[in-house]
């Protein structure tokens, strides 16, 4: 199962990408946008999704377009949750249970290269993963 640790172990190769604690848990950002953050069960989720986010790890990460989001939520339902909120759209909120490493590290590092400035992408991109 992965772990907010796989997650660390991965943010640590993305250039300018750094670890913040905030009020719902751990959240990384890169050049102050947020990219991927550990859900908490806020009163505004709905009901269903909140008992999930309350019960076990979730992680959101920002996605490039909606479709993005939801063609990841028709492919494995029972990993991706549907929207949780509107605020920060367009993201996808996912069970850290159901996800393996090489998923985790492709659907964070996209996340970050929707957040990142062209600058550090080409940066990352030369020096390759």
């Amino acid at each position: 199962m992965a772990t907010l640790d796989d997650v660390r172990r991965i943010t640590v190769g993305l250039p300018g990408s750094e670890e913040r604690a905030t009020t719902g848990g751990a959240a990384w950002f890169v050049r102050r946008k947020l990219f991927a953050w550990e859900c908490h069960p806020w009163p505004s989720i709905p009901a269903d999704m909140r008992a999930i986010i309350a019960a076990e790890l979730v992680v959101g990460v920002k996605v490039a377009d909606p479709v993005d989001a939801l063609a990841l939520v028709e492919m494995a339902p029972d990993v991706f949750l549907r929207t949780t909120t509107r605020w920060g759209e367009p993201k996808v909120a996912f069970r850290m249970a159901g996800i393996d490493d090489d998923h985790l590290a492709e659907l964070v590092t996209e996340a970050w290269r929707v957040q990142a400035p062209r600058y550090l992408r080409r940066e990352f991109d030369a020096d390759g993963p």
